[in-house]
């Protein structure tokens, strides 16, 4: 079976305009202003209720391994981007058993 692909933004833009009852270049001003939105309000974190939450953590130095030499080597702390699936969206997609 093969693995569909996932939705491009055209796509998407073409979606919502129909769902909506907008124009496609009304759907597209949307979709830019909400990943504006996400990537200005990020470092708070952000929450699409129903969806998930883009959280900053940071991450504490480690020792890992350098794969090419088998060296071990300090990985340095630093902060990363993560997103948090809601409950609703997991039960959605994947129903509880």
């Amino acid at each position: 079976m093969a693995a569909s692909k996932p939705m491009t933004k055209g796509q998407i833009v073409d979606h919502l305009s129909k769902k909506t009852g907008t124009t496609k270049k009304v759907s597209a001003q949307f979709l830019d202003e909400l990943t504006t939105l996400v990537h200005k309000e990020a470092k708070k974190s952000f929450v699409l209720p129903g969806i998930g939450k883009l959280v900053v953590v940071n991450r504490k130095k480690r020792m890992g391994r350098n794969p090419a030499t088998g060296e071990t080597m300090v990985i340095p702390a630093k902060k990363v981007l993560k997103f948090r699936i809601a409950k609703a969206a997991k039960d959605a997609v994947l129903p509880p058993r």
